[in-house]
């Protein structure tokens, strides 16, 4: 019964304009294109404000999103390259199923988060600053919390644990990241990120490419969340760097939609009227120059996760389980272990089934803890 009553009941929100629910696959009649265009972050999102943090003097402001107001906090730290807006559909998703309160921020260096040293990506500096944002929301006695990073967030997220930044820490939750894998990555990251196009003649033209080249397979998402992960180019058009990207073909080549429609974005060359006339878009952060960092993100994380003292979940896409560690009193020293779709995130989304067994995770973690006070 109180694990109901931790569950939320409630109708799933209202659908979103043209019928679109979140987490949907976007299915157009035949000859239809798909809609590229951007959706705002209001539709998944309660709140969204610039929270100024006291770091060594230093007032640096961090980009925060929220939605509810009861419950555990659910922390989210999003990957590299990306920003709280990669939460967004997650937001909703589970914020239908479980009564609880979600904070995303976008980490230094990332979206709209403008700090002194936006350069210094290392692990415990991030990892502090996740920390100063917990203070800053919460002051001195912060609600119960639970972490949940993706990718480079993960790493963080078990740093910001072991260094025991959040003093009432309930659960850590790590996707789609495991030291070794991670470490073997960092020899083909470079060559991934010259692959990737340098500009992007629209808003539009940058969330096609994110869908069609697989980086974010949910149109949906990848709607909401690009433009956490672009900004208008500060060059000039005829700098050398852009006009090489142009002549690349940066702007997506024409194909032919899956859903048999045709794509809305020719391949454009230097010299093209038509590219002359347009305000470029670029990434907000050159991932290459944090290599430096990559090695202090994901070294030793295996350790240091098994080390955290709180409930913990792996969770990984490619593999059918995600296991939980319940580590601390008696009581909670029990494993629990959830199985999950090895297809649910290959489709571009977590399926629903998912996020159920990640909602229900948080109750038993909720549950437990509540059992050992």
């Amino acid at each position: 019964m109180e694990k109901q009553l931790h569950l939320n009941l409630l109708s799933s929100r209202p659908a979103l304009p043209g019928g679109l629910q979140s987490g949907s696959k976007m299915r157009m009649g035949p000859g239809r294109k798909r809609d590229f265009s951007p959706l705002p972050w209001s539709q998944y999102f309660e709140t969204m404000e610039d929270l100024e943090v006291e770091n060594d003097n230093i007032k640096d402001t961090f980009r925060i999103y929220s939605c509810g107001s009861q419950g555990p906090v659910l922390l989210l730290l999003h990957g590299g390259g990306h920003s709280a807006l990669s939460w967004a559909v997650f937001t909703s998703a589970i914020c239908s199923r479980v009564t609880c309160r979600v904070v995303a921020l976008d980490l230094r260096g990332h979206g709209d988060t403008k700090v002194k040293n936006s350069e210094d990506l290392s692990a415990e500096t991030m990892a502090k600053d996740v920390g100063r944002v917990v203070e800053a929301l919460y002051g001195e006695n912060p609600p119960p919390i639970l972490i949940i990073g993706h990718s480079m967030g993960g790493a963080i997220a078990v740093h910001t644990s072991a260094a025991n930044h959040l003093p009432s820490l309930l659960g850590l939750c790590v996707i789609d990241v495991v030291e070794g894998t991670a470490m073997d990555a960092l020899n083909s990251m470079q060559n991934f990120l010259r692959s990737r196009p340098r500009t992007f003649k629209s808003l539009e033209n940058a969330i096609e490419w994110s869908v069609k080249s697989g980086q974010i397979r949910n149109v949906e998402s990848a709607r909401v969340s690009m433009v956490g992960q672009v900004k208008r180019c500060e060059e000039p058009l005829s700098s050398p760097g852009i006009s090489k990207g142009i002549s690349e073909g940066i702007i997506e080549e024409e194909e032919e939609d899956e859903d048999g429609g045709e794509s809305n974005y020719k391949l454009k060359k230097e010299g093209d009227q038509e590219i002359k006339n347009v305000s470029l878009f670029t990434w907000r952060i050159e991932l290459a120059k944090t290599e430096r960092y990559w090695d202090g993100w994901f070294r030793g994380l295996s350790s240091l996760f098994l080390s955290c003292p709180v409930p913990k979940l792996l969770l990984l896409a490619a593999l059918p389980c995600g296991y939980c560690v319940i580590p601390g009193p008696s009581r909670l020293q029990r494993p629990l272990l959830f199985s999950w779709s090895a297809t649910s995130s290959r489709n571009g989304k977590m399926g629903s089934s998912v996020y159920f067994r990640l909602a229900d995770w948080i109750v038993s973690v909720w549950d437990l803890t509540q059992e050992a006070l």
